[in-house]
């Protein structure tokens, strides 16, 4: 509670001494945010899947009955050279969105309500560097539920990276063409690094009036364990993390938007430290892959219709998300229908959703297990 009284402290001074700049156009603060809370239930089957956890396995928007998303508060200043962001959030959405360093050693704050926080410098009109913890460029969809159109989320989003805490190079080469560079803490590792390893991130895209496509990669050791300095004992590393991602939008007409995504994460096969060496444990790689698509309609001033269709797949028992078979390989295939109503700044969503797994992966209600899961939801989020 004392660090919420703090951080409202923070954003309220912020906000009063933003008036100091409101002579210059070239200096800009902004506070902005959202709520949003939902409504779910599941058809012939109870709201969980196997694995004991809420179901679908996707990130945010599993719980059962009246439940709450996040409040989110966004301050930003953007100066001539310079600026910052201060992104928080309060609440399920925001605690699950949020990761802590290291939750084995303790030696974290133990804060989850910083989504984003990071400064920014810009050395001219075509590069901006980026220090500090900043949510991920890569795949389609993103934390805040005021940018996505469907308010439960992909499996593509909910097993890539969230957020990253590093250094990132933004470029404008002009003609549409925009670039990244990145090096950064392993994924979702953000207030310190506890392994000292590093992930490299790169991104290229070109973007225009009608959308635009963007190519991203991340590649690193997501745990650090083969460093005998740090472990000398011997332990045991997962292997590096390669992933690679397409995300494509474009209008096709005022009133028809097609989106697209698709990635493919693999973690190399793992090594063990026995003594002065390093051997490898023999096993394969993992890895998962998937595509959505998403078209959208937009009917009036007021409603619009949006259908995310999904293939995901797991090799390797990559994750433990869905039901597999006996080698550990496994797909869902998940297709949402959401509405978007809009009233002033609300917007109501209400939408079904059907995962059908490759393996049993749900129960009914009568505790036999099956393949598919129908569920119903009802969100409203507010922007300001």
């Amino acid at each position: 509670m004392k660090t919420v009284k703090i951080c409202f402290s923070l954003l309220f001074a912020l906000l009063i001494s933003s008036s100091a700049f409101s002579q210059d156009s070239t200096r800009t603060f902004t506070l902005s945010g959202s709520i949003d809370v939902y409504a779910r239930t599941a058809l012939a089957t109870t709201n969980a899947y196997t694995g004991g956890g809420p179901g679908p396995s996707s990130a945010f928007a599993q719980l059962k009955g009246f439940s709450l998303g996040m409040a989110n508060l966004i301050a930003s200043y953007n100066g001539e050279k310079a600026g910052f962001v201060a992104d928080l959030v309060f609440g399920p959405r925001g605690n699950d969105a949020v990761f802590y360093s290291d939750l084995s050693t303790g030696s974290y704050t133990g804060q989850r309500i910083i989504n984003q926080m990071y400064g920014y410098l810009k050395l001219g009109d075509a590069v901006t560097l980026n220090l500090g913890q900043f949510n991920t460029f890569l795949g389609y969809e993103v934390i805040s539920p005021t940018v996505n159109f469907n308010y439960s989320t992909s499996y593509l989003f909910s097993y890539g990276p969230f957020t990253h805490t590093g250094l990132r190079a933004d470029f404008d080469f002009g003609g549409g063409f925009v670039g990244k560079l990145a090096i950064m803490n392993p994924t979702d590792m953000l207030e310190f690094n506890p392994v000292n390893t590093y992930t490299l991130g790169a991104q290229i895209g070109k973007t225009s009036d009608a959308g635009g496509v963007w190519l991203n990669v991340i590649y690193g050791d997501q745990d650090g364990k083969l460093d005998t300095d740090v472990d000398p004992d011997g332990t045991t590393s997962a292997g590096s993390l390669f992933q690679i991602d397409l995300t494509t939008g474009w209008n096709l007409s005022d009133a028809v938007y097609l989106g697209f995504n698709t990635s493919y994460q693999t973690v190399a096969d793992g090594k063990i430290v026995n003594g002065n060496s390093i051997d490898d444990i023999g096993g394969d790689a993992t890895s998962f892959f998937g595509a959505a698509v998403y078209p959208k309609f937009t009917l009036s001033e007021s409603f619009a219709l949006g259908l995310r269709g999904e293939y995901f797949s797991v090799k390797k028992d990559h994750l433990a998300i869905f039901g597999t078979d006996n080698d550990g390989d496994g797909d869902v295939v998940a297709v949402t229908l959401s509405g978007n109503y809009k009233v002033g700044n609300l917007t109501l969503i209400p939408e079904v959703r059907i995962d059908k797994t490759s393996e049993d992966s749900f129960n009914k209600k009568d505790g036999d297990p099956t393949d598919m899961m129908t569920s119903l939801l009802l969100a409203a989020v507010y922007k300001f």
